[in-house]
């Protein structure tokens, strides 16, 4: 069993900056691919950044490509979603998932508000 758990929502105006954090519990971390989604009311939750195990190349949605940055800490556990530039349609709840091995597990979500 992986332990998830984010942190670092809040609310920030338009054009500020935000970063979020995902540890995650267990020894192979290093191998773990890392997702970040969000989700908005009434919509499916959407893979915005992943980080794969390994060397394999990162991942960015188009929405937040060159604004926002993954990267990861192997000796802590944890990845970090350093988010700029932010706009209001980047309000939504950000949730982690993480892959290890065959099976899959997600954070509570942290809320993100962007808003003046």
């Amino acid at each position: 069993q992986v332990q998830v758990v984010e942190s670092g929502g809040g609310l920030v105006q338009p054009g500020g900056s935000l970063r979020l954090s995902c540890a995650a519990s267990g020894s192979a971390f290093s191998s773990y691919t890392i997702g970040w989604y969000r989700q908005t009311p009434g919509q499916e939750r959407e893979l915005i950044a992943a980080s794969p195990g390994g060397r394999r190349p990162i991942y960015y949605a188009d929405s937040v490509k060159g604004r926002f940055t993954i990267s990861r800490d192997n000796t802590k556990n944890t990845v970090f979603l350093q988010m700029n530039s932010l706009k209001p349609e980047d309000t939504a709840v950000y949730y982690c998932r993480t892959v290890a091995g065959a099976y899959d597990y997600w954070g509570q979500g942290t809320q993100v508000t962007v808003s003046s």
